[in-house]
């Protein structure tokens, strides 16, 4: 039944410092110190997946290089992620979910959105629910949750992550439009580092100079999202908890403080990507056959290339080195780029061929 976005119930679920947590419950030498999980100890390589809330106060935030999370914190202790145990942890996670609702709509290992419009055990508040669940992962898993209750999926969102750690935050109707006008542009949903950047140079800074914007103006100027940016400024979201969600791919981008001009530097660049991506695809536990390498230049011209396996792939060096050779086949020293991003995609079944089909042919197509 269709409900509207002003009677709905939401509440996102977001654990503290997920990996991290787990990590210093299991290992009381852990507690109290700051430790990143995944990276490496001589600060060589890799990027950190979760930084505990001690290591937070440095600085040291999640998909930062090991290098600089070790000089902004000299005392970190590195620890290698055991995905296995994580994983065993959120399905527990989504079973103190599953007492109130069906509706849960899992985003990743540690964090959910839960539609309790409707909820199993008649509590009637949304609010209440939260403090039960939240309570409930304290109890039984030793481990805190923040949580936000609002009437849509996305102000629910931004208001678990207002008082964390251990938080739980309101955002009722009469409260959504001063709460949307004061908020900052890079808070949006669907708002990266590019769109944010781009809209602070047009003098957009808050959600309040965003809704000086018509939806024409929005389209214009942010493409087909626009739209979407038209709503939310206003705290309309009527997207669904969908439990059924199916994520379509995966992967990971960063757009640098200078332009990449060496080969070198983008093959840096690249691997640290492909690290995000590969931990990303073990959380999901997935394989995908298509590589697809983003590649946007200094003059805001973007391309992709991609590249399809006939069996799907999830291995860190296949996925690196083939991102390496669609950046080789563009002809990368020509020009100076500012943008690069890995994806993965296509998991489903594997697709037959036709007996004149290459399957290890590289697809080339521009946007």
């Amino acid at each position: 039944m269709d409900k509207s976005f002003n009677h709905r119930k939401i509440i996102h679920v977001d654990m503290d410092a997920f990996y991290a947590s787990v990590e210093q419950r299991d290992n009381p030498d852990y507690r109290g110190k700051a430790i990143a999980v995944g990276g490496s100890p001589e600060g060589r390589g890799g990027v950190v997946a979760t930084a505990s809330y001690e290591a937070r106060k440095f600085g040291v935030r999640s998909a930062m290089p090991s290098k600089q999370a070790l000089h902004l914190c000299p005392d970190i202790i590195f620890v290698r992620p055991r995905f296995p145990v994580y994983k065993e942890v959120s399905q527990k996670i989504r079973e103190i979910f599953s007492r109130y609702t069906d509706l849960v709509e899992p985003l990743s290992l540690d964090e959910a959105y839960l539609d309790v419009t409707e909820d199993k055990q008649g509590i009637g508040s949304a609010i209440e629910i939260a403090k039960l669940i939240k309570q409930s992962i304290l109890t039984e898993l030793q481990l805190t949750a923040s949580a936000g209750v609002s009437v849509n999926k996305f102000v629910a969102k931004i208001a678990s992550d207002m008082n964390k750690p251990d938080g739980l935050t309101f955002i009722g109707p009469s409260a959504i439009e001063s709460f949307m006008e004061k908020l900052a542009v890079e808070k949006f949903f669907g708002v990266g580092k590019v769109t944010a950047a781009k809209m602070k140079n047009m003098g957009i800074h808050t959600g309040a100079d965003l809704k000086m914007l018509n939806e024409e103006e929005m389209i214009r100027h942010f493409g087909k999202i626009g739209k979407f940016y038209y709503q939310i400024a206003r705290g309309i979201d009527e997207r669904e908890v969908r439990p059924d969600r199916e994520t379509k791919s995966i992967g990971a981008e960063d757009t640098f403080a200078y332009d990449l001009i060496e080969a070198d530097e983008m093959f840096i660049e690249l691997e640290k990507i492909a690290e995000t991506v590969c931990k990303r695809l073990q959380n999901y536990e997935l394989k995908g056959r298509t590589v697809t390498l983003k590649i946007k230049y200094s003059d805001f011209k973007q391309i992709t290339r991609n590249y399809s396996f006939a069996e799907p792939v999830n291995d860190m060096h296949v996925i690196l080195d083939t991102a390496k050779k669609l950046l080789l086949s563009t002809g990368p020293e020509e020009k100076r780029i500012r943008l690069l991003g890995i994806t993965l995609s296509n998991f489903g079944e594997q697709v037959r061929q036709k007996k004149d089909d290459h399957p290890n042919q590289l697809q080339l197509f521009e946007e």
